[in-house]
């Protein structure tokens, strides 16, 4: 009898203010992956079997709902929302940023406080920036993390290879 095969792993982006798409789908096709680009509005993603435009009815939390009912423990996302990688952590789900740091338990509740504190911020009034742009090294560090996540998920998966 024949083992059952592991389930795929797949790759959810976050992806109206992704900006390492192109990354996520070199890492994608190199591994042969499939990704979901899930957004509120039309996005150019290249033309493949392997890619999925997935575009959600506007709304706050759409594109995180339709993420989160999906994707399982043998998936990536990658996202910047940290209250959509908080909802992916629980559900067991490995969780990028887009600078390649990983979204799990221990780094959970500190991001939680850090947007908390700055939401307080900017609703008193003060003025904060956003994040910087993305750097060579920022996204180096993605290219590694990723590549780093997909490979421990396929000997998580599958133990005997």
């Amino acid at each position: 009898m024949e083992a059952p095969k592991p389930p795929a792993i797949r790759i959810f982006v976050d992806a109206d203010a992704c900006p390492v798409k192109p990354e996520v789908y070199r890492v994608a096709e190199r591994y042969g992956l499939f990704v979901y680009v899930v957004a509120n509005s039309f996005m150019n993603v290249p033309r493949s079997g392997m890619i999925e435009r997935v575009i959600v009815t506007q709304g706050p939390d759409v594109a995180d709902d339709w993420i989160v009912e999906r994707a399982g423990p043998s998936d990536i996302v990658i996202t910047a929302d940290v209250p959509l990688a908080g909802r992916c952590v629980r559900n067991g789900v490995t969780v990028l940023s887009p600078t390649g740091k990983p979204f799990d338990d221990n780094a959970m509740g500190m991001a939680l406080a850090t947007r908390d504190l700055m939401t307080s911020l900017r609703s008193a009034g003060e003025q904060t920036r956003g994040p910087p742009p993305l750097s060579r090294q920022d996204i180096s560090r993605f290219l590694s993390a990723l590549d780093l996540a997909v490979v421990r998920l396929k000997r998580k998966l599958n133990p005997s290879s």
